[in-house]
C-alpha cells in the first residue's frame, strides 16, 4: 500500500480502537507495516498461522487485533481460522494483500479467485481497498464496514488490498 493509503488506513484503525497488529510481511503491505513498526505497534510473525495465534492471544488479553498477510498465507491458514477464530467467535480484522493480479508473479496465478471462494465459504465479510491514493468515500466505506461487522457484530472480517 502506498504511503497515503497506509496513513489513511492506519488512522481509521486507530480511530476505531484497534491496538494490536501482527502478521507476515508482503511488499503490497510494506507501507502500513513500516508505519506500524515505526510506531512500535507491529509484531512480525514467521507464518500466518502463527500470526493468527498471536492475535487470538492478544484478544484474550483484551486487545483488538489486526492480522496482515498475503492471500496465499490466508489460504494456508484456513484450518486455524475455522477451528479457532470462527469456532470461538474471536473478532479479528484481517488485512489481506490480494496477489494474483494480471502481470503478477506466476506463483500467484488464480489466488484471487481461490481467496474469494474461501472468504465466502468461511462467511467472512470483506471489503476492497485499491492501492494508491484513497478517496474519502473509500475510507468512509471502510469505516462503516468495520463499525458494522467487527465492532457491531463481534465477527471477524477482511480488508482486501487490491493492486
Amino acid at each position: 500500500m502506498s504511503g497515503n493509503n497506509s496513513e489513511e488506513l492506519y488512522n481509521v484503525l486507530e480511530e476505531l480502537g484497534f491496538d494490536f497488529y501482527t502478521g507476515v510481511p508482503c511488499s503490497m503491505l510494506s507501507g502500513i507495516i513500516e508505519l506500524l513498526t515505526d510506531n512500535n505497534k507491529y509484531l512480525s510473525a514467521t507464518r500466518e498461522d502463527e500470526a493468527i495465534g498471536i492475535a487470538v492471544g492478544a484478544y484474550l488479553a483484551h486487545k483488538k487485533p489486526v492480522v496482515l498477510m498475503q492471500n496465499s498465507g490466508f489460504c494456508n491458514s484456513i484450518g486455524h481460522i475455522k477451528s479457532l477464530v470462527n469456532l470461538y467467535c474471536i473478532p479479528v480484522l484481517f488485512i489481506i494483500s490480494m496477489r494474483g493480479y494480471e502481470g503478477d508473479a506466476c506463483e500467484h496465478d488464480g489466488m484471487i479467485e481461490i481467496t474469494n471462494r474461501l472468504l465466502s465459504d468461511l462467511n467472512l465479510p470483506s471489503v476492497e481497498i485499491k492501492e494508491g491514493n484513497p478517496t474519502q468515500s473509500n475510507i468512509d466505506n471502510i469505516k462503516l464496514f468495520i463499525k458494522a461487522i467487527v465492532n457491531g457484530s463481534g465477527c471477524s472480517a477482511a480488508i482486501l488490498v487490491m493492486k
